[in-house]
């Protein structure tokens, strides 16, 4: 079983499920060993994040080191930012 060991907050990851299948998203939080709060700045705005089961994600080994130090500092993010963020990785 996957948990959330294997994932960390600004870890860049893709839905394997649901209607935002195949969509690049970054995790914004860990909620439990389950499940963490993704969001792209585009279907899924930072002020109404999707709580997914890490089952259904593929994780990429890239993380955005950018938004981790903003979550982790308590710095406001913005949709724009995810969205820049991923363009810069390649994710978009």
């Amino acid at each position: 079983m996957e948990t959330t060991r294997e994932i960390s907050v600004g870890q860049v990851v893709k839905s394997k499920a649901g209607r935002d299948r195949d969509r690049v998203f970054i995790v914004l939080q860990i909620l439990d060993d389950q499940y963490v709060l993704i969001a792209d700045g585009d279907l899924r705005k930072i002020d109404k994040p999707k709580k997914k089961k890490v089952k259904h994600l593929v994780k990429y080994n890239i993380i955005s080191e950018e938004i981790k130090r903003r979550i982790e500092q308590n710095e406001k993010i913005t949709n724009l930012h995810l969205r820049k963020e991923l363009g810069k990785l390649g994710a978009y």
